[in-house]
């Protein structure tokens, strides 16, 4: 099988990449800097892309989009991440559809940020969008696959929640806080965490590659569990107390307050449900054994 990844150079896409080349399948990787033999190079920001290099691929996993919480959100960063995912994704989709051979299947990034806040509900794929600047963010990163869809190509939309790694991602700068014996619930601790491996997140892409799944699937574990749970399930697999909760005023004067709201202190509940559906299994479905493989 032929693939072709953007974003192959991230967490979720350096893995994924290593699982298909493990199992014997060509990678075609879609990047900005001069590309390698086999890469294929493109450049969304000016809407340049090597669309020949895409022909007879049998699927394409797009994962390209800058960074939800590198930096502050001022009014220039948070157009940035609105453009890096719609104007890539529009800019790949219209290249996918004007080949000759086009791709069975574009697996999409996405994100559980569609749901927005929503405390005390569960969420699944058949719910509409929340509130905030996130859910608008997903909302549009969707809309610009529609090229594809209406070329044939069948689009599964990745809705990727909190994956957990202990090489990048949301878990990777708790760790150092947490061996110490100085980390904690993040301010109340009550709002739900939808999360997944960083395994399982991979398994679960290749999964949409090889199942007949079309629109929204969440890759999130089937078991969600709040902040103050999450806390105690690390402390528990480092073997340390988790007595010192991180107060809000923190990271807001850290991150700015609407950052914070959106990442930290947001709650969804959110169910694999199209994932469960089709068939997938998850391996690490229970969080705190979930963390134990992590950092193993």
């Amino acid at each position: 099988m032929r693939v072709a990844v953007t974003g192959a150079s991230g967490l979720i896409g350096t893995a994924l990449t290593a699982s298909l080349e493990g199992d014997g399948h060509e990678v075609l990787r879609v990047v900005r800097s001069a590309p390698s033999s086999g890469d294929v190079r493109w450049d969304p920001a000016v809407g340049e892309i090597d669309a020949a290099g895409l022909e007879g691929l049998d699927a394409v996993v797009h994962l390209a989009g800058a960074g939800i919480a590198d930096k502050r959100w001022t009014d220039e960063r948070k157009r940035e991440i609105l453009e890096s995912r719609t104007k890539g994704t529009s800019l790949l989709c219209e290249a996918l559809a004007s080949l000759d051979q086009r791709p069975g299947v574009l697996v999409g990034g996405s994100a559980i940020g569609f749901y927005g806040d929503r405390p005390g509900v569960t969420l699944t794929e058949a719910d509409g969008p929340g509130e905030g600047f996130l859910a608008d963010v997903v909302v549009a990163w969707e809309t610009s696959y529609g090229m594809a869809e209406e070329a044939g190509i069948r689009v599964a939309k990745a809705r990727t929640g909190i994956v957990l790694s202990k090489d990048g991602g949301a878990l990777k700068p708790q760790l150092p806080l947490f061996k110490l014996g100085l980390g904690g619930r993040i301010g109340p601790g009550d709002q739900v965490q939808s999360w997944i491996t960083l395994e399982d997140e991979v398994r679960a892409l290749r999964h949409l590659i090889d199942h007949d799944v079309s629109g929204a699937a969440n890759l999130t574990a089937p078991n969600p569990v709040t902040n103050a749970e999450m806390t105690d399930a690390l402390g528990h697999v480092l073997h340390r107390p988790t007595f010192l909760p991180t107060p809000t005023f923190g990271p807001k004067l850290l991150f700015g307050g609407q950052l914070v709201d959106e990442l930290l202190f947001s709650s969804a509940r959110v169910l694999p449900e199209v994932l469960l559906e089709s068939g997938f299994e998850f391996h690490q479905p229970e969080v705190e054994a979930a963390l134990a493989a992590v950092l193993a």
